[in-house]
């Protein structure tokens, strides 16, 4: 009876552990990662489309269209500060300007007819202004202008001037108005001053149209 039973014990043991649920059990212990049902991950998933600019066309203007003009903005400082800004006197107007006392100093000389010490260091002063002018401007655009060539030939005439009235002043006692003697006749040095304060008067206008 007793061996019935163990028998009977061992072949109810036997069917248990060769049951599905025991064999799923020992797989699923023994098996290394996860075991089951994976989510659909690309189920919501829509990829993105590449977004690029959009850029709108717009018509060209008809710039000969009255209608298409804007008023101008008066009230708009940048407008006011840069477009309608008056343009900036040059270096080389500025300069230029000085030289009008000078010229216009010699001019009441000449006219005035004062002596000849007084007319040569005004001259001379205005020769050193001109040849420094000079020096400045003749490497540069501006040595092509009108005023520039114009200042430098005032500047040798007055020059010239200067040296025949000293020559004058030192050889008259010695020299017949005659001949070579004729240059330092005081009618051509006359005549000479008479040249030069119109070409002084000629330089201080166009110096005044060039402001």
């Amino acid at each position: 009876m007793k061996k019935f039973v163990l028998l009977s014990l061992l072949s109810v043991l036997l069917l248990i552990l060769n049951s599905p649920i025991c064999i799923a059990k020992s797989t699923a212990s023994s098996a290394k990662g996860y075991v089951g049902i994976l989510p659909d991950l690309t189920r919501k998933f829509t990829p993105k489309e590449n977004s690029k600019p959009s850029v709108k066309s717009t018509p060209a203007q008809d710039f000969n269209s009255e209608n298409a003009l804007k008023p101008v903005p008066q009230e708009d400082p940048t407008f006011v500060n840069i477009i309608l800004k008056p343009d900036k006197i040059s270096k080389y107007t500025i300069d230029l300007n000085e030289f009008i006392p000078i010229l216009e100093n010699i001019y009441d000389i000449i006219d005035e007819d004062k002596n000849v010490q007084i007319f040569n260091a005004k001259v001379y002063y205005f020769n050193k202004s001109a040849d420094y002018f000079k020096d400045k401007y003749s490497d540069k655009p501006e040595s092509n202008y009108i005023t520039y060539k114009k200042l430098m030939e005032l500047n040798t005439h007055a020059r010239s001037v200067a040296l025949l009235r000293s020559e004058a002043l030192k050889y008259n006692p010695y020299l017949a108005y005659h001949n070579e003697g004729y240059v330092y006749n005081p009618n051509n040095i006359k005549q000479q001053l008479d040249y030069l304060k119109n070409e002084i008067q000629q330089t201080i206008l166009m110096i005044r149209e060039n402001r």
